[in-house]
């Protein structure tokens, strides 16, 4: 590297972190919308982050920042490696921010902090109509978004940029579309099976503040570091940080401890992603998330593969019965194992077994595909979720806060955020087949309270690398293969076949 463009380098880590410090101070402002913030101050939050938001767009969007790409880009065989890394992935985001105009932008912002707030009181309140103009509004900003950065086929490829880079609306549609015949006809296997595990262990009364240590108890053995991350309590689980400040929420449900335990062990594996990038390369992305599907499948992972397995069972019910005697008194290691993997179509994706959620998430899918274009009608949206719910489901929810109001994401304009979910699971499957190749006992070291091997192998393989590689890239290095449903469907019905009499 010349002296010229090593100058040229350094003008531009100083800027490009600056922004990453900028969108931190705007994450920890949302976490403490999610935990802390009384809700009339959601006007001045609205404020805060709108001007945030312009300040990181006009840095994003910068004369200076856009030469210094240039030079990169130009004098990219003289980079090392993770320089490359860093002026590629900077270059695709700001020439996105510039299409974008600053104007939009706050609004964008401003409007998702008043619009999270009306959906709040809507899902309380279980009334639609409450919401619905918010929703007009956030939707109506992230299609003029959409038509600002420009697409090809579909405005949800333009808006699929933030979450999933370099994937297509019709891409996704053709994997989901070859993915959800067998899952239905999973779902109706084990519906015939005749088998029916006892649901009521996990619906008895479970005091919060004995699952939260429950909880934390199961994550601090899976390798989250509490000494650069926390956990809280917010009406939504969700993950906020980078590397040395990560954060978690849960929520809990006194009569029924799933909710708690795998929505917690859920983002602790996002947590572990973000805590798991390389500390001398934060603030680029080199320390950052490939996409919101490989994060996914982090969090997929230790929720379903790991912490709903039964080698994890195996050493962690005594610890069940230590934690909650009473509960547990009348219950065998393989009820508990059957009913926390028990499958039925169920109206909260959130709490979806292994085999129905994939169904959940295809339905937004398709759902907000047809809202960015414009195809349905906001009004019509209740009816329209209901419909698609008996379809895909067999089952019609009772009220909205239970149907189209369950979910904060359209409320904050994650239009295109859905689909990762599916794809998640996916990459889960097919990582995971491959760490039990070469980590043969895995589940021994599971049933025996060792999970660090896991954990370690993540982080070299998945963590470390950051945006080194592309999604489609980075499942082919690590698993040697493109990314294959096969994977997932295997493992599918090998659990479910054995748990509901070889029905599959």
């Amino acid at each position: 590297m010349t002296a010229r463009t090593a100058q040229a380098y350094a003008e531009f880590l100083e800027l490009t972190k600056e922004i990453f410090y900028l969108q931190s101070a705007a994450g920890i402002l949302g976490w403490d919308q999610q935990t802390m913030m009384p809700p009339g101050a959601a006007p001045l939050r609205g404020r805060q982050s709108s001007t945030l938001t312009g300040i990181i767009h006009d840095r994003l969007t910068s004369s200076r920042l856009a030469e210094l790409i240039g030079e990169l880009r130009e004098n990219a065989a003289a980079l090392d490696p993770n320089a490359q890394v860093n002026a590629r992935e900077m270059q695709r985001v700001t020439e996105r921010a510039r299409k974008i105009p600053r104007d939009l932008a706050q609004r964008i912002s401003e409007t998702q902090i008043l619009s999270q707030q009306s959906w709040i009181e809507a899902k309380q309140k279980s009334d639609f109509d409450l919401f619905a103009p918010w929703l007009e509004k956030m939707l109506a900003l992230r299609r003029e978004e959409a038509d600002a950065v420009g697409y090809e086929e579909s405005r949800l490829d333009a808006l699929l940029e933030d979450y999933e880079p370099y994937a297509t609306a019709s891409q996704i549609s053709e994997v989901f579309s070859a993915l959800r015949p067998p899952l239905v006809e999973l779902v109706q296997a084990i519906r015939e099976s005749g088998v029916t595990p006892r649901r009521e262990i996990v619906r008895r009364r479970f005091p919060p503040e004995r699952q939260k240590e429950f909880g934390l108890w199961a994550i601090r053995k899976f390798g989250f570091d509490f000494n650069i991350g926390r956990v809280d309590v917010s009406a939504h689980p969700m993950t906020v940080g980078n590397t040395t400040d990560v954060r978690l929420t849960t929520r809990f449900d006194e009569e029924y401890l799933p909710m708690s335990l795998f929505g917690l062990v859920h983002e602790a594996g996002h947590g572990m992603y973000e805590q798991g990038f390389e500390v001398d390369h934060q603030g680029t992305p080199r320390a950052m998330a490939v996409s919101l599907g490989i994060h996914e499948s982090q969090s997929r992972m230790w929720e379903n593969l790991v912490a709903r397995s039964l080698s994890f069972w195996k050493y962690a019910f005594p610890y069940l019965q230590a934690f909650f005697p009473e509960q547990t008194r009348d219950v065998s290691l393989e009820e508990w194992y059957a009913a926390v993997n028990d499958v039925r179509p169920s109206l909260i994706r959130v709490e979806a077994d292994e085999v129905t959620y994939n169904l959940h998430v295809i339905l937004r899918f398709e759902i907000e595909k047809e809202l960015v274009e414009d195809r349905i009608k906001i009004a019509d949206l209740p009816a329209l979720w209901n419909q698609r719910f008996q379809d895909y489901l067999g089952i019609v929810p009772e009220n909205d806060a239970r149907g189209v109001l369950q979910d904060i994401h359209w409320s904050i304009g994650l239009v295109g955020y859905f689909p990762t979910y599916a794809l998640g699971n996916l990459y889960a499957a097919q990582f995971f087949n491959t760490a039990q190749k070469e980590i043969p006992d895995l589940h021994e070291r599971f049933a025996a309270g060792e999970f660090l091997t896991l954990r370690e192998w993540l982080r070299t393989k998945i963590h470390a690398p950051g945006q080194t590689y592309r999604a489609g890239e980075l499942v082919e290095r690590v698993t040697g293969e493109p990314l294959d449903a096969k994977y997932l469907l295997t493992h599918l019905r090998q659990k479910f076949g054995s748990l509901y009499g070889n029905c599959c």
